[in-house]
């Protein structure tokens, strides 16, 4: 049984942080006692690796191929690891899913390349995903990356996409709209096999999965992914109150992530885990610069509005 047999992704699918000390290289010692930390939660499907929360962006290839193998090694035998396919271009695309393939991941999340707007040469990005399936059997999350109302993934590229690459087995969605989300839930999530829409509108969570995601896939869930697998229980459930007192929860946490500047939503969470005691240090790599004083203030009052820390 092939690897994209066994996973499809699906659930509550948190995204860690990556801890550097002063000197920017990584702390392998604090990211195996995060990922041990974030794996013991229950109810979570899977974690993701080598995407935005670990700074990707920052990371050369050889240090990816560091952090899939500290991944593996932590909690691979746990839970399956979804990795990050964070680059412009469609060959390193090939070269890093090649890479998590032979290293032991269990599905590729591929995040749109900044230079071409894929949503008006559809057929740019099915030659990026055909790359990719060239290479693995693994199944394929697209992120849906629309934060700001700007350039996605228009519906009928994705259907296309999905036709013309059947590893495609889910998208992180982050469409920013309420009526598109839910337009994508009834479409791909009816098809079969589905493809399933894991939500990564964290700072309105609650609404999104009330909409029908068979999923979520976030960042935040570095910090808060006991809520975020209570939250996802309580509404698969059809628990609304329940769902509502843990958004209620959320919420403190949701506001101090995710305000402006939005760059800055990872820095806060590494805060947030230093201040919980989960991290030596918030370092983060340039161009990325640490976060002022006044802003650590509200985190913290964040923390404790949401019953994660004493006053």
């Amino acid at each position: 049984m092939s690897k994209a047999q066994r996973f499809h992704p699906h659930g509550v699918i948190p995204a860690v942080l990556l801890p550097f000390f002063d000197d920017l290289s990584i702390d392998e010692v604090s990211f195996r006692s995060h990922l041990r930390d974030v794996a013991s939660v229950p109810g979570i499907s899977a974690i993701t690796v080598n995407a935005h929360s670990t700074e990707a962006a920052s990371c050369t290839f050889e240090e990816q191929v560091r952090v899939l193998a500290i991944t593996k090694d932590e909690i691979g035998a746990k839970l399956p690891i979804v990795n990050g396919i964070y680059t412009d271009s469609s060959m390193e695309a090939q070269r890093l899913a090649k890479m998590a393939h032979e290293g032991g991941a269990d599905a590729l999340l591929v995040f749109p390349s900044g230079i071409y707007t894929f949503g008006q040469r559809p057929e740019m990005a099915i030659e990026h995903f055909k790359r990719i399936a060239d290479v693995t059997d693994l199944p394929l999350i697209a992120f849906q990356y629309n934060p700001a109302g700007g350039q996605g993934y228009p519906l009928p590229t994705l259907l296309r996409m999905i036709e013309a690459v059947p590893t495609i087995a889910a998208i992180k969605d982050w469409c920013g709209n309420a009526q598109l989300a839910d337009r994508q839930i009834r479409a791909l999530q009816t098809r079969q096999p589905p493809v399933n829409v894991l939500s990564t509108h964290s700072a309105w969570l609650f609404s999104s999965l009330v909409l029908g995601c068979n999923g979520l896939l976030s960042g935040s869930g570095s910090v808060i992914a006991d809520l975020q697998a209570q939250l996802f229980q309580a509404v698969q459930n059809k628990d609304l109150g329940l769902a509502q007192q843990i958004h209620n929860r959320i919420y403190h946490t949701a506001e101090v992530f995710y305000t402006d500047p939005f760059v800055d939503m990872h820095n806060r969470m590494k805060e947030a885990l230093v201040l919980l005691g989960k991290l030596p240090r918030a370092v983060v790599r340039p161009p990325l610069v640490k976060i002022q004083p006044d802003e650590i203030k509200r985190i913290r009052q964040a923390l404790v509005a949401a019953g994660l820390l004493k006053a």
